[in-house]
């Protein structure tokens, strides 16, 4: 239960807009409280979100329990590297779905959240559930932050809308990159002709990409390691980028691209190589900014170890 004297700042505001301010809820999540009777002005009962609200005036909403996710909480191990009341950033492994869908109803990071965070989600929308904002693919390793109130899933989805954060990505390519460093500006969308992959096309969402060369393997190089930066975050936007420059991932069955004289270790690598070391970011409640690494995982410092060799 929110209990609120509006101030004299706050003028007449719109009842919705004046608890979102208050309290970090949502619009449409406030509006959703408000229009079933949980809001008050003066003790009186106010289902109109544009009612206005005056200074001196008592505001309360009171928010019931978050109902149960639909997900079933699981004990799957986890990674935190990260935690507090409004937020948990976790160092996902390769092979870990980010959240249930079809082919994959469970196993997944959202049931594992649910399990880790038992009794410490205040509800996204009314459910106790982690508020996801981001995603990597399923075999891609690495950083991600979930949202664990309204607040900071309200606060977080703004920072990723505005591209408003640092992300960094290891990706260890087929070929010889011509330059030592560039960047892809080339919209993205799915694909005319398969819709399950995405693909460059003109009337796609703006897509930027600036990678730079870290390491070259072989003698001519045959492979390479890149430190890729992203700007925008789009699917698969790192995958169809490189494979468009001629430099598909390492194990990159969907867009990859091996090269004549592509090495042994590098075709028989068994997911794509992209790990996103690298997340940056001010949080969404306090203001702080965090930074938060990761170090490659085996499976391909194993594969670098192996290139090194060449």
């Amino acid at each position: 239960m929110h209990r609120l004297t509006v101030a004299e700042a706050d003028g007449t505001d719109r009842l919705d807009k004046y608890l979102a301010r208050a309290t970090g809820l949502s619009r449409m999540r406030l509006k959703g409280l408000i229009e079933a009777g949980q809001a008050t002005i003066d003790g009186a009962t106010i289902e109109d979100v544009s009612a206005r609200v005056k200074p001196g005036q008592s505001v309360t909403l009171d928010i019931p329990p978050a109902r149960p996710a639909d997900p079933k909480p699981e004990a799957i191990d986890l990674v935190i590297v990260h935690e507090d009341e409004h937020l948990v950033v976790v160092d996902k492994p390769a092979g870990l779905v980010v959240h249930p869908a079809p082919g994959n109803p469970d196993g997944t990071l959202v049931n594992a959240l649910l399990a880790h965070c038992r009794g410490r989600l205040s509800g996204i929308g009314g459910v106790e559930r982690p508020g996801i904002v981001h995603r990597i693919d399923k075999d891609t390793s690495g950083i991600l932050v979930v949202a664990k109130t309204e607040a900071a899933h309200h606060g977080l989805s703004d920072l990723f809308a505005r591209h408003d954060l640092t992300r960094g990505y290891k990706a260890v390519v087929y070929g010889n990159p011509a330059a030592n460093a560039g960047s892809v500006d080339r919209p993205l969308g799915r694909s005319r002709h398969d819709r399950k992959k995405m693909a460059i096309v003109e009337d796609g969402k703006q897509a930027i990409t600036h990678w730079q060369v870290e390491a070259r393997f072989g003698r001519p190089p045959v492979a390479a390691l890149l430190d890729c930066r992203l700007e925008t975050g789009r699917t698969h936007q790192i995958r169809v980028h490189l494979s468009s420059l001629g430099h598909g991932l390492v194990g990159d069955t969907v867009y990859g691209r091996p090269q004549k004289g592509a090495p042994a270790p590098a075709l028989a690598f068994g997911r794509q190589a992209l790990h996103a070391w690298l997340l940056g970011f001010r949080h969404p409640v306090s203001g702080n900014l965090l930074e938060f690494e990761s170090e490659l995982p085996d499976d391909m410092s194993g594969l670098l170890d192996s290139l090194e060799s060449l």
